[in-house]
C-alpha cells in the first residue's frame, strides 16, 4: 500500500512539474550576456515617484566556480551609478545568494524562449523586501512572457497591480531624465 501511495504521488508531482514550467528555477541555461528590463514588481508598497523610470540594460557575466556578476546603471539624484553585484550559487539550482548572504536572488526560466524571472528576498530595514524582474533578450516586451511573469508574481503573492514597464535607458544621461 505504500508502495502504491508513493507511485502515486511520484506520478502526481512529475504530472504538476510538467503543468507549470515556472516552478522550477534554472538549472543549466546560459543566461550571460545582455538582458532588458521588460517588467518590474515589488511588494513593499514602493511609492511611484521611487520607482525606476529609467532603467539600463542589465549585463550578467559568468566568474569563476558557478558565480554570475550583475552590472547596470541607474540614474539617482541626477546622477548616474553603476551597480554592480556578485552571485554566488547555492546547493539549490537556481539559488544565489549576494550582499554576504543577506539578499536570496532566483533564477527561473519562462515558459517564453528568452525571458526568465530574476525573484529577488531580502531584509531591508528590518523589513521583508521581495521584487521580481521579467528580463528578456530583447528590449520589446513580449506580451507571452508578460503573461507568463503575472502568472508568476501571482503564485509568489506580489501585488499584481503595481506591475509596470520602465523605459529604457541606453545610456545614463542625467539631463535626459
Amino acid at each position: 500500500m505504500k508502495a502504491l501511495f508513493l507511485i502515486i504521488t511520484l506520478g502526481l508531482l512529475a504530472a504538476l512539474e510538467a503543468q507549470d514550467p515556472l516552478s522550477f528555477p534554472l538549472e543549466t541555461q546560459d543566461i550571460t550576456g545582455t538582458w532588458y528590463v521588460n517588467a518590474i514588481v515589488a511588494d513593499n508598497d514602493l511609492p511611484k515617484e521611487r520607482r525606476p523610470r529609467k532603467v539600463s540594460p542589465v549585463t550578467v557575466t559568468a566568474l569563476d566556480g558557478g558565480d554570475l556578476e550583475i552590472m547596470f546603471t541607474f540614474l539617482k539624484q541626477g546622477q548616474c551609478h553603476e551597480k554592480r553585484e556578485v552571485m554566488r550559487p547555492t546547493e539549490e539550482p537556481g539559488k544565489y545568494i549576494t550582499n554576504e548572504g543577506r539578499k536570496h536572488v532566483y533564477i527561473f526560466e519562462l515558459p517564453v524562449e528568452d525571458h526568465y524571472v530574476f525573484y529577488c528576498e531580502a531584509q531591508r530595514h528590518g523589513k521583508r523586501f521581495r521584487a521580481g524582474k521579467l528580463l528578456g533578450r530583447n528590449p520589446d516586451v513580449n506580451q507571452e512572457a508578460l503573461d507568463a511573469f503575472k502568472k508568476f508574481t501571482q503564485r509568489e503573492g506580489l501585488p499584481q497591480e503595481d506591475i509596470f514597464t520602465p523605459a529604457l535607458m541606453e545610456s545614463c544621461d542625467p539631463e535626459s531624465d
